[in-house]
């Protein structure tokens, strides 16, 4: 039997004041950001673990490589250089230097990136958290900038030293190939530069863009508490 009470009305009252609980609470959240960040963390680890060892497989195999210079001679031989077997070895001495810097700045980022791993922990209070993490991407930052750095100081290192060689060889270069070997040193910079920030930003790059959203999130989580 029909109910003559019934108002579609109060039905929609009823429904509209119910209490809708969220499907995550602030803490869940929370926490849920903070195993993200600290994995996005872990990962740039492994990435900066293997990079050393390639660093290390390459400066192996430079030591025990029979290269025997052909593309280098080529250029010495333009240049009109001579005593040329001493000049490769002197570039040798330099690329050796330069890679031994590299490999121990980058065991020393490794060491201080797996310190800051292990520090960041999910049980810190968010504004510690927040504070580890803002510190592990400056590091990450200035182990890109010291790459970048280093690679341009290899470049302009043996840019110097032909300079020198060819000025105490008293070696009188034609315009057209003193152009040639300026434009070739900018374009072997800007390039090598160029490859160097893609490599970092492709490996790097996405992982740290994907910690600094967590860590906006994480500081608008932080300001919320800070106003409740």
């Amino acid at each position: 039997m029909p109910n003559n009470d019934f108002d579609i009305d109060d039905l929609k009252s009823v429904w509209q004041n119910q209490k809708v609980e969220d499907a995550y609470q602030q803490s869940d959240i929370e926490a849920m950001l903070n195993t993200k960040s600290r994995n996005y963390v872990k990962y740039l680890l492994w990435i900066s673990l293997l990079e050393f060892f390639i660093f290390i497989t390459l400066l192996i195999y430079s030591l025990v490589s029979k290269d025997d210079h052909v593309n280098f001679r080529e250029i010495l031989s333009r240049l009109h250089l001579q005593n040329q077997n001493e000049i490769l070895h002197t570039m040798d001495k330099i690329y050796l230097v330069i890679k031994i810097l590299s490999l121990s700045l980058t065991g020393i980022f490794v060491y201080l990136f797996y310190k800051s791993y292990k520090k960041i922990s999910v049980e810190d209070n968010l504004k510690q958290f927040i504070l580890r993490i803002i510190s592990f991407k400056r590091k990450v930052n200035a182990f890109i900038i010291i790459n970048v750095i280093l690679l341009v100081v290899y470049i302009v290192s043996f840019s110097i030293y032909l300079s020198i060689v060819m000025g105490e060889q008293s070696v009188q270069l034609s315009e057209t190939t003193k152009l040639g070997f300026i434009i070739g040193i900018i374009v072997a910079l800007l390039l090598s530069i160029l490859l160097i920030i893609l490599y970092y930003k492709i490996f790097y790059g996405i992982l740290l863009k994907r910690l600094s959203k967590n860590l906006e999130q994480l500081r608008l989580i932080e300001t919320e508490k800070e106003h409740q």
